[in-house]
């Protein structure tokens, strides 16, 4: 990890010792625990005066300070987090009444490094690249989060270029933070590319996080460090200030450790933004009164259910068989209806290696990262030629020996969409709707059931939601079940969701007891 700058972590040193003691906060003879608080908790604390904004922020720098040297979850902290947390905490005091704040007034939250902030953090996607480059403004979901009054806490660690530098990497890693840990199992995967996310919300690093998702890289960390994921409609959540992948599939939604922060979170970062106009079509998705609303205990009453037996086997991990037929029946004591042994006629094609997906994404990644680097208001690199020069420049830096550069090279050999990539989107177009849209539609479900993230590609394709959930732990290493529904879906996703979560009530924090720090 490069070796932060002292601003980063200002006032580390004088409250350590303090935070350390904010794990359990005793006030008005009442004890509060700060780990594993929800959102509803915080703000229930807020209002009767047992924790302030500033203690919550203590106690998560705190908590950065003795684990991230080891999980590598989180590139920097936000010098101005105090700050922030102090004029929270005063408006608290003089806005009236209190009922007009938001849900995360207050609330600490890590954003992925490829989420732009115009402030004194670094946006750099992992690469010592875009170290001290200057972003035009804030991403879209950012300012929707300050409007809301959360705390930008800090840049949350992600595979790097989201997972678009090359193949050879490890999942979670990047060059400025270094490898990023599971805290279930630190020989398991963390999986990426929202891996400095998902470790951050399992291990108790800050209230609620956000990831971004090309394809499974929300849902894939989330179910390998035991935290809910939502994968939100392509639109619903602007990709402005972003740096892309693809805009076609690329899209950013919560990942924390209940079904219900989810929701609050993605109620204040769902909507319009000027700068994205795929927000002005998607926004019609959102439900009057907002996501939180469908936090039903009973949300699995009535639902048809599809299960693809495929997505259960293609993987070849029977150890988790049991897990998950466990589960149908949690499924169905619910009140849902599952409709078993369903069949996608292209499967083996939409998930095969040289898929079509690969063709398309390589030639768009060119185009966007390029187009997202010349709109930087300062940078030193200005094109994908120019960070494949940097990578070379500076190969022990970025580890180029290593881990090569292939995704790099495979995509800056692409000419725009030509003939291969017409064919390949067509394709796409066909597999979304014959593939996935028609079995759906047609089997009258209300969400197709899978295995951790293995519906992902079926949703990437289609612009469609995904919401995954803790399920249980396979020798240890956390397992999650996804439901994935259509465009716009969402409500139904989350009543799908947080029914099963309330039932099952799986997820249990990280011991890190058996981390070597």
């Amino acid at each position: 990890m490069e070796k932060p700058n002292l601003h980063h972590f200002s006032s580390l040193l004088l409250v350590f010792l303090f935070t350390l003691s904010l794990g359990t906060q005793t006030t008005t003879g009442r004890k509060f625990s700060i780990r594993e608080a929800t959102i509803d908790d915080l703000q229930l604390a807020f209002k009767h005066n047992q924790l302030t904004s500033r203690q919550l922020v203590q106690f998560y720098l705190g908590e950065i300070k003795r684990l991230n040297p080891f999980l590598k979850a989180v590139i920097e902290v936000n010098p101005d987090a105090l700050y922030l947390a102090d004029k929270a905490d005063y408006e608290r005091k003089t806005k009236a009444p209190p009922t007009s704040l938001s849900k995360l007034h207050g609330i600490p939250i890590l954003v992925k490094d490829n989420i732009a902030t115009k402030d004194k953090l670094n946006t750099t996607a992992g690469s010592y690249a875009l170290l001290g480059s200057v972003v035009p403004r804030d991403a879209g979901v950012v300012t929707k989060l300050r409007n809301a009054g959360a705390i930008i806490l800090g840049k949350a660690s992600l595979s790097e270029w989201s997972f678009w530098r090359s193949n050879d990497a490890p999942p979670g890693w990047n060059a400025r933070g270094g490898q990023g840990v599971n805290p279930y199992n630190s020989l398991a995967t963390p999986c990426g590319s929202s891996s400095g996310s998902a470790i951050s919300a399992a291990a108790n690093l800050a209230t609620v996080t956000l990831g971004t998702e090309t394809d499974g890289s929300i849902l894939c960390p989330s179910s390998y460090n035991s935290v809910v994921g939502i994968k939100p409609t392509n639109g619903l959540t602007s990709r402005a200030g972003v740096v892309p992948v693809s805009l076609r599939q690329d899209t950013v939604g919560p990942i924390c450790r209940t079904v219900s922060d989810a929701a609050h979170v993605l109620d204040v970062i769902a909507g319009i933004d000027q700068n994205n106009i795929a927000t002005t079509g998607a926004s019609r998705y959102i439900p009057k009164g907002g996501y939180a609303r469908f936090l039903r205990r009973d949300g699995l009453r009535g639902k048809r259910i599809g299960i693809v037996r495929a997505l259960f086997n293609f993987s070849g991990q029977t150890s988790l068989t049991p897990i998950y037929e466990k589960h149908f029946n949690t499924l169905r004591k619910g009140g849902a209806v599952l409709v078993d042994n369903l069949e996608i006629p292209h499967f083996d094609e939409i998930y095969s290696d040289g898929s079509s997906e690969n063709t398309a994404l390589s030639a768009e990644f060119k185009i966007y990262i390029n187009t997202y680097l010349k709109e930087l208001v300062a940078s030193p690199v200005r094109s994908l030629a120019d960070l494949i020069a940097f990578n070379n420049k500076n190969a022990k830096l970025e580890k180029v020996k290593e881990y090569g550069q292939g995704l790099f090279l495979e995509a800056e050999a692409t000419n725009g969409i030509g003939k291969a990539e017409k064919a390949a989107l067509l394709n796409l177009a066909r597999f979304a709707k014959d593939d996935y849209v028609n079995l759906v539609t047609k089997n009258k479900l209300d969400a197709v059931a899978a295995p951790r993230q293995y519906v992902s590609t079926l949703l990437a394709i289609s612009g469609s939601p995904g919401v995954i959930v803790p399920t249980g732990y396979d020798d240890g290493v956390p397992v999650g079940l996804s439901f994935g529904g259509l465009r716009g879906w969402e409500p139904k996703l989350i009543e799908m969701a947080y029914g099963f979560e309330q039932a099952t009530r799986i997820r249990k924090p990280p011991s890190l007891k058996k981390l070597k720090f």
